[in-house]
């Protein structure tokens, strides 16, 4: 079976492990194509087998020779997806920094890119929406690999039984009180099993139509503040800009959607504000901010800055200084 990247080979790999089916195939896919690599893991301590899956990976850092790094999180209250989503890759992010990885590998499998599809086509989305998750995603420090998006969870199983690994199942992949769960054993695994060839193949269509229907760009970040040219498509730009809010775990809402089309400047989620003017798309955590310097406001108005931008570049000198560079 091979993995659809190249570039692992003469990369720095990290990859996010959790033990269970998808992960672990990845993991031995990567040794039986000789591709070097380390593993995080994150225990949640929600499940009674969590400490057997570091373990395991301990087990297999150990066994084949390359590093485990573990994170304990803390308990989470509430909105579980979203915050475990932004502690792992936290956590991940920190990993590739300290070490200087060059790649985060995700097993994310033709199943996860199918049933996002169909979440996102029952809510009212475009082509571009659609596609969903890509092969490889340019970071600020770093590019997110899915090398197996191209396979499906059933070709991962079939893998991993004929050669006897080790995995573990996670109960909670059941639960259809998660939509994303609702939408997988209801909809999206019953179309798999009899149409899978052919649902690989209009994704290899959606992946041409999209590259020609939005403009690659490059994000670049300062500290919490994300900007990028504009590329002067509604469309395209805010393709990008659901892109950098959902790598910090904001998911833009089908009436924000519509309102980015018409305004230059939108609160997305009473979290992030989206600024659109000068050739330029910018976005900072929004704060609300009553007291600044007069001499911090003159500085602002004279570099024609968006007042809600005002409240984060007070509390960050060096988004300020770069945005002064940039916007002079």
């Amino acid at each position: 079976m091979l993995l659809h990247n190249q570039s692992l080979k003469n990369s720095k790999n990290l990859l996010a492990f959790s033990a269970g089916v998808d992960s672990t195939a990845l993991l031995f896919l990567l040794l039986e194509n000789k591709i070097k690599f380390d593993i995080a893991i994150v225990n949640y301590g929600l499940r009674f087998q969590a400490d057997e899956e570091v373990a395991y990976a301990k087990e297999l850092a150990n066994k084949y020779n390359f590093e485990c790094f573990t994170f304990n999180a803390q308990k989470i209250n509430s909105n579980f997806e979203a915050q475990a989503r932004a502690i792992r890759y936290n956590f991940f992010e920190e990993l590739i920094k300290t070490y200087n990885y060059t790649n985060l590998l995700t097993a994310h499998h033709l199943g996860d890119r199918f049933e996002w599809m169909l979440m996102q086509f029952c809510k009212g989305a475009g082509c571009a929406e659609l596609a969903g998750m890509q092969k490889s995603e340019k970071r600020n420090s770093y590019t997110l690999l899915r090398p197996l998006l191209h396979l499906d969870k059933q070709e991962l199983l079939e893998y991993l039984n004929a050669a006897d690994i080790k995995y573990f199942e996670d109960a909670t992949n059941s639960d259809e009180s998660y939509k994303r769960n609702e939408f997988r054993h209801n909809y999206a695994k019953p179309l798999l099993s009899k149409y899978l060839q052919g649902i690989k193949k209009s994704f290899e269509y959606i992946d041409e139509d999209v590259n020609t229907l939005i403009t690659t760009i490059e994000i670049q970040e300062v500290n919490s503040l994300s900007y990028f040219p504009s590329t002067h498509s509604k469309r395209s730009d805010i393709f990008h800009i659901d892109k950098v809010l959902k790598s910090k775990g904001i998911l833009i809402t089908a009436n924000e959607r519509e309102l980015l089309k018409e305004k230059e400047s939108l609160v997305v989620s009473r979290k992030y504000i989206v600024n659109q003017s000068n050739n330029l798309v910018i976005i900072t955590p929004y704060i609300y901010k009553e007291s600044m310097s007069k001499e911090f406001k003159e500085k602002m108005r004279l570099l024609k800055v968006e007042p809600k931008l005002r409240g984060y570049l007070a509390t960050d000198t060096e988004a300020v200084e770069f945005l002064s560079r940039l916007l002079q």
